[in-house]
């Protein structure tokens, strides 16, 4: 009725800000494609664990943490919510010139782009927040204003691009814009996540397991085929082979839950309480030589290539890889700690 008729609308016109941005802004495609490709939420994870996930769990250890469960949980959500349409089978796809190959709603890239560079951002300002001189005050307002200014100027080009590579609708990329501000704000609100027990990790991991295989199922009772995008792909899409297995939705959820069980092994390790909570710990040069040992080992790490063929093995192999990156980055805290008492020892 009267719904499908305001969705109807609301396809259409976004159809006409694609053509639009396509017809009068090809010069920029390189740089559009770029900030797509910024935007996707495996670029956002392959960066999250080598780069951004030790430089910070090194400078804020809450910062880390909540960096990781902002990541899953808003990729896990995307997973979930995020319903497929094709337009090759719809009545939208009557202009040729429209390379609209499939929407997802809400846009995983704008979601997952977001969740991750707020935590960043307010993370960075909380760092840097000054004592109550009022000139370091001013500088930090200037700083806070251009930081956001910079966080919503990235946002909105990574949405745009989505929509001028027609991957996504208009209305789609705000969705997850919303979305992914909301993921953001709830962790804000969860200060158990910074002291959680390795119990409530495996609690958790089950539970996102245990409900996207219940949904998994019900979809099944219901004649719905849950991983009919991919058939779809390989169907629609120029070329079959472009299908990747670390697109299809099992990938992300093993990927997800593989670094959140990896994080809850590396917390909540006895060894590391009087590590965190020690002398080392407070000392610049220390958090620099963790940084540089963790940042080394992990772009090293990130050379191993998973394999291409068989979905069992590419999952178990992504879980126990996005495992390990955690307990990698915590073991420079203990392996530098034991080469600093040797001196003392000796």
């Amino acid at each position: 009725g009267n719904s499908l008729l305001c969705m109807d609308f609301v396809h259409r016109f976004g159809v006409l800000i694609i053509q639009h941005l396509q017809n009068n802004n090809g010069e920029y495609y390189n740089f559009l494609s770029f900030m797509s490709t910024v935007g996707d939420p495996r670029n956002i994870f392959h960066s999250l664990f080598p780069i951004y996930f030790p430089l910070w769990f090194h400078l804020c250890q809450d910062a880390g943490t909540k960096m990781i469960w902002v990541a899953v949980f808003g990729d896990w959500f995307n997973l979930i919510l995020r319903p497929y349409w094709w337009v090759q089978e719809t009545h939208l796809y009557q202009n040729n010139s429209i390379p609209l190959y499939f929407a997802g709603s809400p846009s995983g890239q704008a979601m997952g782009s977001l969740c991750v560079w707020y935590v960043m951002i307010a993370s960075a300002l909380n760092f840097a927040r000054p004592s109550s001189v009022s000139s370091v005050r001013s500088l930090f307002h200037l700083l806070r204003s251009f930081l956001w200014m910079a966080f919503w100027v990235v946002e909105m080009t990574v949405c745009i691009s989505r929509v001028f590579i027609a991957t996504h609708l208009p209305h789609q990329v705000l969705l997850g814009l919303a979305a992914g501000m909301l993921v953001a704000e709830v962790f804000d609100h969860i200060p158990l996540i910074y002291n959680a027990s390795l119990k409530l990790y495996l609690q958790t991991n089950i539970l996102l397991l245990s409900f996207t295989v219940c949904f998994y199922v019900l979809l099944k009772l219901l004649d719905f085929d849950p991983l009919w995008s991919v058939a779809k792909a390989k169907r629609w899409g120029a070329n079959p082979d472009w299908i990747h297995l670390d697109t299809t939705p099992f990938a992300g959820l093993w990927r997800n839950v593989g670094a959140l069980f990896g994080l809850g092994l590396a917390v909540s390790s006895g060894k590391l309480v009087p590590i965190r909570k020690g002398e080392n710990g407070s000392q610049t040069i220390y958090k620099l030589m963790c940084m540089t040992a963790s940042l080394t080992f992990l772009q090293l790490y990130d050379l191993i290539k998973m394999p291409t063929h068989g979905e069992a093995p590419f999952y178990m192999l992504s879980f126990c890889k996005s495992a390990a990156v955690p307990v990698c980055v915590m073991n420079s805290f203990i392996i530098l700690h034991e080469l600093s008492s040797l001196p003392n020892k000796s």
